[in-house]
């Protein structure tokens, strides 16, 4: 079965959890994409290109603002779904949006997040589901992981934070770990910060 985590979001009500699944050697991008286009309910996820996220805090911030705007009527995309995706990007478009953070033909590591949004949405269905539907090896949703998966050059291009230090992989041995954490994290809350700023 998929390694699929399901968690409720701090400050958010516990009648919509959420369910995250990380895969890595995605062989079905394009049916996967297809679905998504289509509009195929089945299909109704957050289906994110993983190397564009660069920590768990970088997920919990996007589902928390998506979230929370399905529960006030402010939605500015389709679905709960399509609005994490979109609260993903510090730029106020849509479709920049999809094309920077959601799943592509190309993509091998993907990141997929579904809300509960009605009752019949459990962690055993959307395990199923998964496992029936997406051609890859199913990974923890850990920053570990994602931390072999993150393109840091793409994000800080996306983000504008040229002039942020990137944090090097090579820093984390026990003499240097601490460097490597500290640039990872002033990484991470500027775009945190670039998140939570977007359209405020």
């Amino acid at each position: 079965m998929a390694l699929l985590e399901t968690f409720n979001i701090p400050h958010l009500p516990a009648s919509y959890p959420v369910h995250v699944a990380l895969y890595r050697d995605v062989q079905n991008a394009t049916f996967l994409r297809q679905q998504l286009l289509a509009g195929n309910a089945d299909f109704e996820y957050a289906l994110i290109d993983a190397s564009m996220v660069i920590s768990r805090a970088h997920i919990l911030a996007a589902v928390f603002r998506a979230v929370n705007d399905y529960m006030h009527d402010r939605l500015k995309s389709r679905n709960v779904h399509s609005e994490i995706v979109f609260s993903l990007n510090p730029a106020n478009s849509i479709a920049d949006s999809f094309r920077k953070f959601g799943i592509a033909d190309s993509t091998k590591d993907l990141l997929v997040i579904k809300v509960s949004t009605g009752p019949e949405i459990t962690h055993d269905s959307v395990a199923a589901h998964l496992e029936s539907s997406v051609q890859g090896t199913s990974k923890p949703v850990n920053d570990q992981a994602l931390a072999e998966i993150s393109d840091i050059n793409k994000i800080k291009k996306v983000f504008k934070l040229g002039a942020v230090p990137s944090p090097n992989p090579k820093d984390s041995d026990r003499a240097n770990g601490t460097h490597h954490d500290d640039a990872k994290r002033r990484l991470e809350l500027s775009m945190l910060g670039a998140i939570a700023l977007r359209g405020s």
